[in-house]
């Protein structure tokens, strides 16, 4: 079998989930202990100096 690349990463909520339905099967689940804190705030910096987020109310990963 031929390995298949990734073209895409998402951060997903479980309502995502459910919207995508039994067709997408390959999702990891992540920990809601802060472990991921670091990665969610470069991901956010990286598309404001982008500008990928122009016109988007910006999540706040601060709990």
């Amino acid at each position: 079998m031929a390995q298949e690349n990734i073209v895409a990463v998402g951060l997903l909520t479980n309502r995502d989930l459910e919207r995508l339905g039994s067709g997408f099967s390959r999702c990891f689940p992540v920990s809601d202990d802060g472990k991921f804190e670091d990665l969610l705030r470069a991901i956010d910096e990286a598309d404001a100096a982008s500008g990928l987020r122009a016109g988007r109310i910006e999540p706040d990963h601060t709990r």
